[in-house]
């Protein structure tokens, strides 16, 4: 089945103004709450089960003319209706 974006957005942001996104995402997962997002006429909930798969990845992109992109990517998965997710190749370890 191909992709389907449900909600995206793309801005520059302060690390501060990052963190604090990251923090509320943190928070619902905590409480075990949906995620809403949104983002002018647009918005999207998605309610993660209590074991997602957590993938994060590290890239370098590029040479876009002189530049190298890098990014960090933090994404949680999960199949419709599913009530969690695999146990991974590891324990990750965020420093």
């Amino acid at each position: 089945m191909p992709e389907e974006v449900l909600f995206k957005s793309e801005s520059d942001q302060s690390r501060a103004e990052i963190a604090s996104y990251l923090r509320k995402v943190a928070d619902n997962l905590d409480s075990g709450d949906a995620i809403s997002l949104k983002a002018g006429s647009e918005s999207v909930t998605l309610d993660p089960p209590d074991r997602p798969t957590f993938e994060v990845k590290a890239e370098r992109e590029g040479p876009s003319g002189n530049m190298t992109e890098l990014s960090v990517e933090f994404e949680l998965e999960w199949d419709e209706g599913s009530s969690g997710g695999s146990d991974g190749s590891g324990r990750l370890e965020i420093e």
